[in-house]
């Protein structure tokens, strides 16, 4: 599934691509085909499209490309820059056994780089010739210079008993094919580099400029896990974060243009440069993201956080046919500075959109009483004839009934508010009513009248 940690890195190489003038390519590296479930594909494909990343180039599937990959392994081959391994599972067991005993780092020890005969009863694997001398220097775009002996390195796997090439294969080849000139990615596959770059020089191919991401941890430290809720990225829309938000948030994470903290997309484009990435891991903050999620809701556009609401809302039992453009703008706007998320945007605007099934009793028990009777009745009476049905004209109305009952706008503002809304949180009383319109108001205030008399009658 794409996650935290892969949106990341998918946000850098596009923002420095795009930083650059350059060429995003989205490529499904698909080789595992236990992992790389349609679902799991499609996570991928949905996620990206959700969070504005668009791709130059792709979605390139590595699964569509394996004759390509078998025909580069058959010139290496007839080069002898690649061999046919006929060791068995139990034979390299135990190698492996051997080598640790002897606290050496175990690897493959190349015993069949001279064989040429085939060996009955063993489907071989087909390996690269890593050559057993020398250095890798990777000019790491994060890391800086790192340094491998090529004689710590084994010889690696590329295509499989089962005729399938292996992923760390396939990239090299997409990467020369394609004409990639920049990898970034995260920095567990550090250890990889060394081997494909030395793949890639076998293949007449310039190495990319690769820049290894240091790993986002959990809020206590650890590797960013199932365990902290890291599943999908898709969450993060179900939940109603804004992506441009999330996007803010993630981009943070490793990397920092002075003290700036909110950044719209074309911020971030102008002033992102991979080596500006800090080397360090960083550690994930649900509470940081909340906040940022806040500030890109009140700087959201009107029509996009109405149409955003509209999505959680249905989400959430509301028919599509009772949403109005209108009100859902209108809601927006009074809701935008309360809410952190859109989904709580929409919990707590229910109201405006269906009758709701109850009051919240607390509320209910402290201001639909036999006292504020009298106030709900006068109220109703006054806003039946409100000529300027609008948030100015109904607070110039509930002033000038409060100050006939001799009290202070508050004492009038939530017996409304519990009235009209259920509960004794909404958006200010006069832009809530406006918003309500003249027949639900009054219709509710009609309820509220109702449910005190029930509350109080005899018995």
């Amino acid at each position: 599934m794409l996650h935290i940690g892969g949106v990341r890195t998918a946000l850098f190489s596009w923002l420095y691509a795009r930083h650059c003038g350059g060429k995003f390519i989205l490529r499904i590296e698909d080789t595992d085909r236990e992992r790389s479930t349609e679902e799991a594909v499609q996570v991928i494909l949905t996620g990206m499209a959700w969070l504005g990343l668009a791709a130059d180039e792709g979605p390139y599937y590595q699964t569509q490309r394996f004759e390509r990959y078998r025909s580069v392994i058959a010139q290496l081959l007839g080069r002898g820059q690649a061999y046919r391994c006929y060791c068995t599972k139990e034979e390299l067991e135990a190698m492996r056994a051997a080598q640790l005993a002897a606290k050496q780092k175990p690897r493959y020890d190349g015993r069949c780089r001279a064989r040429s005969e085939p060996r009955a009863g063993v489907t071989p694997v087909v390996r690269f010739a890593n050559p057993l001398d020398g250095e890798v220097v990777v000019d790491d775009q994060v890391h800086g210079r790192v340094v491998f002996q090529n004689a710590e390195l084994d010889d690696l796997i590329i295509e499989r008993s089962d005729g399938n090439p292996t992923y760390n294969f396939c990239v090299v080849v997409d990467d020369a094919d394609m004409g990639v000139t920049h990898v970034i990615r995260g920095d567990d596959h550090l250890n990889n580099t060394p081997r494909q770059i030395n793949m890639l020089v076998a293949l007449g191919a310039t190495p990319p400029a690769y820049a290894h991401l240091p790993m986002i941890l959990g809020p206590d430290g650890a590797k960013l896990s199932k365990r902290h809720g890291e599943v999908s990225v898709l969450q993060y829309q179900q939940e109603g974060y804004l992506p441009e938000a999330l996007l803010n948030y993630l981009v943070r994470l490793g990397w920092s243009h002075g003290d700036q903290e909110y950044f719209s997309m074309q911020e971030m484009i102008a002033a992102f440069d991979i080596k500006d990435v800090n080397k360090s891991a960083s550690a994930f903050n649900p509470e940081k993201l909340l906040w940022l999620d806040q500030q890109h809701i009140m700087r959201a556009s009107e029509t996009r956080l109405a149409a955003q609401l509209a999505l959680q809302l249905e989400a959430l039992g509301v028919p599509a046919a009772d949403l109005d453009e209108r009100l859902l703008i209108g809601v927006a706007n009074a809701q935008r500075e309360r809410a952190r998320t859109l989904k709580e945007m929409a919990q707590a605007s229910l109201f405006f959109f269906r009758e709701f099934d109850h009051y919240d009793e607390k509320s209910a028990g402290k201001h639909l009483t036999a006292e504020t009777l009298p106030m709900l009745q006068m109220l109703a009476e006054a806003l039946a004839s409100l000529a300027d049905w609008s948030a100015h004209g109904v607070h110039e109305l509930i002033n000038a009934t409060a100050s006939r009952l001799g009290l202070s706008l508050g004492k009038l503002a939530q017996p409304m508010r519990v009235a009209v809304s259920g509960g004794a949180v909404s958006p200010p009383i006069d832009s809530t009513v406006a918003l309500l319109g003249r027949e639900r108001v009054l219709a509710r205030l009609s309820r509220a009248e109702a449910h005190i008399r029930r509350m109080n009658a005899p018995g």
